[in-house]
């Protein structure tokens, strides 16, 4: 598989793909391809299909594999911002935020992700779930807004606004502290958490998470009391 990334700032990655070689994606995440691939919907397991529902993705996945050489399939972000290419191998697994997953090879395993942390799972702002992806292969990561990665050491330590976190290493830890001063609570305009990362590993933060956007939207937004 070969593929390259275009457009900014709504991205859409072109593969190419040989006889025999399939993709895999979320449900309306093509954009286009040529003739000569066929689509086949899964669902997997009823444990893994519910795991899915809850990190907010559909239920099934579709898998195009080319039954012709060289053939083209696009996979298309649904928010501006970046798709970021991602090589898995065996032992080296990758945590993704619900929702970011477009699409990857048929190498990929997708799993349900646990938080360690309790508090996380409660007032992260992530979501109980995330994503895991496992196996051998390429995977294409949604990222909202733009991306600022980071390698942290072992012990250190980076406290995020909630959302910020788009994917991250699994030996990457996650957990929630509450804002100190009452002041700082009531009127700093941060909520009253923020996400600590602890490493080693690598992080991705995204400048413009979704979840942050919607908010900012909803004093825009008519109210049903004016009608």
């Amino acid at each position: 598989m070969q593929y390259e990334i275009k457009c900014t700032p709504f991205p859409v990655v072109v593969c190419g793909i040989q006889q025999g070689e399939s993709m895999i994606t979320e449900s309306g995440a093509m954009a286009w391809m040529t003739p000569g691939i066929e689509m086949q919907t899964k669902g997997g397991s009823v444990g893994k299909a519910l795991g899915r529902l809850f990190t907010g993705e559909s239920l099934f996945l579709n898998i195009y594999t080319a039954q012709q050489p060289d053939r083209e399939i696009a996979f298309a972000a649904k928010f501006p911002g970046k798709i970021i290419p991602i090589e898995i191998n065996q032992g080296y697994n990758m945590v993704v935020q619900k929702s970011g997953f477009l699409a990857c090879t048929s190498g990929i395993e997708l799993s349900t992700a646990y938080k360690k942390k309790i508090s996380a799972s409660l007032f992260g702002g992530e979501g109980f779930i995330m994503q895991k992806l496992s196996g051998q292969g390429t995977a294409f990561i949604e990222i909202d807004g733009d991306v600022v990665p980071y390698e942290l050491q072992a012990g250190e330590i980076k406290y995020i606004n909630t959302g910020a976190l788009a994917m991250m290493d699994e030996s990457v830890t996650m957990e929630v502290e509450m804002v100190k001063g009452v002041k700082n609570i009531f009127f700093g305009g941060e909520g009253l958490f923020l996400t600590k990362i602890t490493g080693p590993g690598r992080i991705w933060l995204q400048t413009m998470p979704i979840s942050n956007l919607a908010e900012s939207l909803i004093p825009y937004l008519p109210s049903s009391n004016n009608g």
